[in-house]
């Protein structure tokens, strides 16, 4: 049986999908490019830096509202406009996956929506018994060093 896994802390699907669905412990989360979650907005046009960290942040309160973090993420994929920007999206990616980083497919492609630089889906694993919630707290936000 399917769920569909929606979060108000991320931007709202535009169209006819899910913003996640989940299957037992599988969470199959949808493409989540740079939008501020509370105007719809694309943010920093020119920043691929503060696009990925956006479209990341937008990404951990999708698993977030499944009772995951970016630990249980196990597989992503990256969509880049421009493989110049690799260095620095990965840069930004290595805050949120500093340990055990998932897979990870990354590709060039001729545009996104809104005309974003980067766009990034994710597969999940949690537990067979979710965890009861709690407070989503970002990497962001947290000391350098500490443990996540």
């Amino acid at each position: 049986m399917k769920t569909v896994i929606s979060s108000t802390e991320a931007p709202k699907a535009v169209g006819p999908y899910s913003q996640a669905i989940a299957v037992g412990n599988m969470l199959f989360c949808a493409g989540q490019i740079p939008l501020d979650p509370r105007t719809g907005e694309l943010v920093s046009p020119d920043d691929v830096s503060a696009q990925t960290t956006r479209v990341l942040e937008n990404l951990g309160a999708v698993l977030h509202e499944n009772r995951m973090t970016y630990a249980n993420v196990v597989k992503t994929t990256v969509f880049l406009t421009d493989l110049g920007d690799f260095a620095a999206m990965n840069d930004v990616y290595a805050i949120y996956f500093p340990n055990e980083h998932p897979a990870r497919t990354t590709v060039e492609i001729c545009a996104l929506p809104k005309g974003a630089k980067v766009e990034i889906e994710a597969i999940a694993v949690g537990e067979t018994t979710p965890k009861p919630p709690s407070t989503f707290v970002s990497p962001v936000d947290i000391a350098p060093g500490s443990p996540l």
